[in-house]
């Protein structure tokens, strides 16, 4: 049975909120997201997985073809943003840690 995003999403979060200085709540805009010491760092948007990463890892994962930069609907991507599809799932856990570790 195919899952949905939110389905993926939601044992992802539920394991993020049980570490110390992570809360819940909206990431950009009304966006189901995940914050660590007040910053957002992770958030479902439009069915796909939003991490913020450093440039440069963010490159790798386009350029690898596992992600898209995000855009936040002005027309222009996020250079430190990545937007990564639930056809990528697998991949979800290990990028919202990457990016939990890299915010904190």
């Amino acid at each position: 049975m195919v899952r949905t995003a939110e389905q993926l999403w939601e044992p992802i979060a539920r394991g993020q909120l049980s570490k110390r200085g992570v809360t819940s709540g909206t990431g950009f805009g009304t966006n189901e997201g995940l914050r660590v010491s007040g910053k957002i760092f992770a958030m479902l948007v439009r069915g796909e997985l939003v991490v913020k990463l450093p440039r440069d890892r963010v490159d790798e994962l386009v350029d690898a073809g596992v992600a898209r930069r995000f855009d936040a609907g002005k027309g222009r991507p996020m250079k430190e943003w990545a937007s990564v599809p639930a056809s990528a799932s697998r991949r979800w856990r290990g990028l919202v840690e990457e990016a939990r570790t890299i915010v904190g």
